[in-house]
Formats: C-alpha cells, sequence, structure tokens
C-alpha cells in the first residue's frame, strides 16, 4: 500500500509550506543519446527541479507533439527503451531524495508484464508513474501492481472533462494530478484553454490531490501563468527542442532555470 507520507507528497507539503509551487522536469533516456539524457536529467536536478519525469521512448506517442515525437523516435534509434529508462532511474537515485516518475504509454507496461514492470521500476527507485493512454475505468487491475510496492499512479485530465470524469480521475488518482492546458497534444504554446482555471477548481472540489499543469509551459510567462492556477508546471518539449535543435545542453538548462524560477516565484 502507498503510505501516507511519500516522497511526492512530502515534496508538495514542503513547497506549500515555503509559499512555493512546484516544477516537474522531463528526461528521455536515449535522447540525445544515452549520456546526454543522463547529463540533462542531472542538471534539471541540480537546477531546482522539484520533481522529475523520466520518460519510456515509445513509437506512437499519442498525447505528444511533434517535438517529443521526434525526441521518441531518435532515443529508440540510440537503443532506447524501457531498460535503459530504468537504469537511467537506478543511477539518479543515489543522488538525489526529489521524487523520480515513470512516463509511459500503457503498450510498454502490458508488453513487459504489469507486476513486473511495477517490481522493478520500484527496485529503482521510481516514486510513482505518469501512464497518459490509461483510463480511471481501466485502473483498478493494473493499479494493484504499483499500489502494491507503493507507487502513485498520476492520471491526467483536461480543460474539457466533465464534472463526472474529473470526480473519476481525483478517485484514482494518487501523488497528484496532471491538468493538461489544451484540449490537443504537447508542445510550444502562448495561451491556455480558457477553461481551464474552471476545470482545475472542479478538481480541488473533488479531491484534496495537488494540480500541475502541462502541455504547453514554454516560456516563464506561461510557467507562472500554469503555477498560478494550481500546485505546479511540467515542462519537457520546450526544454528537449533545444537539444533538438542542436544548442547544446547549457542554453536547454538555462531556459528550464528560468522556467523553475518562474514556477517557484508563481503567486
Amino acid at each position: 500500500m502507498i503510505p501516507d507520507s511519500t516522497r511526492i507528497a512530502d515534496t508538495f507539503r514542503d513547497l506549500r509550506t515555503r509559499g512555493s509551487k512546484a516544477y516537474v522536469g522531463y528526461v528521455m533516456p536515449g535522447f540525445p543519446d544515452e549520456a546526454a539524457s543522463r547529463k540533462l536529467a542531472e542538471g534539471l536536478l541540480k537546477e531546482g527541479t522539484d520533481l522529475l519525469e523520466i520518460a519510456i521512448p515509445f513509437s506512437d506517442p499519442i498525447a505528444d507533439g511533434v517535438t517529443i515525437q521526434r525526441c521518441s523516435e531518435i532515443a529508440l534509434a540510440n537503443g532506447g527503451g524501457t531498460a535503459m529508462s530504468l537504469r537511467l532511474l537506478k543511477t539518479l537515485r543515489p543522488l538525489t531524495q526529489k521524487p523520480l516518475l515513470l512516463m509511459t504509454y500503457l503498450n510498454p507496461v502490458l508488453a513487459h508484464g504489469a507486476e513486473a514492470f511495477a517490481r522493478e521500476a520500484a527496485k529503482a527507485g521510481a516514486d510513482g508513474i505518469i501512464i497518459p493512454d490509461l483510463t480511471p475505468e481501466e485502473a483498478p487491475e493494473l493499479g494493484k501492481a504499483f499500489k502494491a510496492v507503493g507507487m502513485d499512479i498520476v492520471f491526467l485530465a483536461a480543460p474539457t472533462s466533465t464534472p463526472a470524469r474529473l470526480q473519476k480521475i481525483a478517485s484514482a488518482a494518487s501523488g497528484f494530478i496532471y491538468m493538461v492546458s489544451v484540449a490537443g497534444v504537447t508542445g510550444e504554446r502562448s495561451g491556455f484553454d480558457p477553461r481551464l482555471s474552471s476545470a482545475i477548481g472542479a478538481l480541488k472540489r473533488a479531491c484534496a490531490l495537488p494540480v500541475v499543469v502541462g502541455f504547453g509551459v514554454s516560456s516563464p510567462e506561461t510557467a507562472r501563468l500554469a503555477a498560478a492556477k494550481a500546485e505546479g508546471v511540467v515542462a519537457a518539449s520546450t526544454v528537449l527542442k533545444m537539444l533538438l535543435e542542436g544548442r547544446g545542453l547549457a542554453p536547454a538548462l538555462a531556459h528550464a532555470r528560468s522556467l523553475i524560477h518562474a514556477a517557484h516565484g508563481a503567486r
């Protein structure tokens, strides 16, 4: 069973006490290559990332836009997959007490076997898992495997979700809820769906879990706006895009630093 005190719960509790919001970073093991993705992960943690998503590259990432699709292709060509992502997780765990989460689609979990996947993930040091294409209706059986090893299961919600749907998501989730900012896929944007605030409000009425906003957080301005509406933000495409364009690790980390400072300073 998931204990009352977990790294994820403790992190949000500590941030709330300090009057700060969470920044959730993202890496794709194997992109640009295995060594570089490790350097990015270590750099993000040093810059002040509060929670880190470690993706498992997938050939059909239906929730992701062009940037992460291309990064997945490169990662897979470099040998990326479940084994490499667990290897990075295992490498990072002794270096930090910050929450580390796996981000994957359902197919790799089922192909590996849910119970085996959960055991290996927990052994490597995972605090939780995000599965964008896992619905609350499908969660009870699959969720047992992760709950048994003490891992939180993070579900996605959207501004278009009905109150009844948000209630189902809230009932199935643990750790936090990932609210996507638009009715679309990941990628850089200049603004959010006008229904975002009301959807977050409905979630907060449905449960006490923290809400983080992702999909489209690409600048200090959008990071600050998103963090002001919720307990934190997720940024992925905007940092990886700089590496995809060949601008290098230092500029990518500098950009992440600006997003982290914006999220931490949001009110």
